[in-house]
């Protein structure tokens, strides 16, 4: 059969994502990537650590990133993903930023990372207050609340599962106990899902609808800040980050919950925050 005619293959964006060596949720990543759109992965040497705060440094090291981005070069992406949350706010703001400039160097292209796309969530949904859901032990979730800390962003519930390896492993019905958990009894503006290697593509729009509040996650806020940094758009069915018609909750609001945040923004132009 002839199929010149055809024309050849569609042309593709690239996108460039350095993940952990032991990321295995590949899949995921692309079901939130529109048609003309390609992911290029690439992943972190090995290293005999298991999840914790010293495999996060040890994945995010400059040199480390350095080497990932050059591989991706020859391919020529738009922009370079990093795709791990903790080894992105293991450093604070600052050493989230220096990670960026640090793989913008080593590509000469833009650069985000999971950490730092998640506090541009957290300002495209206007939220104040959060809660958090890990898979990780103690120390790393107590790392991630002070990262959100720090960037002025109140902490009101937390549920960890204390894992330190396997994560991928996880299945949803855990996932949807631990937001249920962390939001429990509290007044909250949103919910984080933290780990790209925590499944969580297909319980977002469910955890929404039960919660009536945002719900994001680690790997989604990073394919929708690489996406939109390209101008285009991440795409997942009904989920409140990705597409405006879905935040429903601000429509349905009690009155009085209306005004708190109506006063709220009042608040927040007052001091400037953005």
């Amino acid at each position: 059969m002839d199929v010149s005619f055809l024309g050849g293959p569609r042309p593709q964006r690239g996108v460039g994502v350095v993940a952990p060596f032991d990321f295995a949720l590949d899949r995921e990543l692309w079901r939130w990537v529109p048609d003309d759109v390609s992911l290029h992965l690439t992943r972190t040497p090995y290293v005999p650590v298991e999840v914790s705060l010293d495999l996060a440094r040890l994945v995010s090291e400059h040199e480390t990133l350095g080497d990932a981005v050059r591989t991706l070069n020859v391919i020529a992406p738009e922009i370079v993903a990093y795709a791990c949350t903790s080894g992105s706010f293991v450093g604070g703001i600052a050493g989230e930023r220096a990670m960026c400039e640090a793989m913008t160097r080593a590509g000469e292209v833009p650069s985000v990372t999971t950490s730092g796309a998640l506090l541009e969530a957290l300002t495209e949904l206007s939220v104040r207050r959060v809660a958090l859901v890990t898979p990780y032990t103690v120390s790393v979730t107590r790392a991630l609340e002070e990262y959100v800390a720090e960037a002025g962003v109140t902490v009101t519930g937390c549920a960890y599962m204390g894992l330190t390896r396997h994560i991928w492993k996880v299945p949803y019905r855990a996932v949807a106990d631990m937001a249920r958990q962390a939001t429990a009894g509290t007044r909250t503006d949103a919910l984080f899902i933290s780990c790209t290697n925590l499944p969580t593509y297909d319980v977002i729009a469910q955890l929404e609808a039960e919660l009536r509040i945002p719900v994001i996650s680690a790997n989604q806020v990073t394919m929708w800040a690489a996406l939109r940094r390209v101008g285009t758009r991440a795409v997942g069915p009904y989920q409140a980050l990705l597409d405006e018609s879905a935040r429903a909750w601000q429509a349905q609001a009690l009155p009085e919950e209306r005004q708190e945040r109506a006063q709220e923004r009042e608040e927040q132009e007052r001091e400037g925050w953005t």
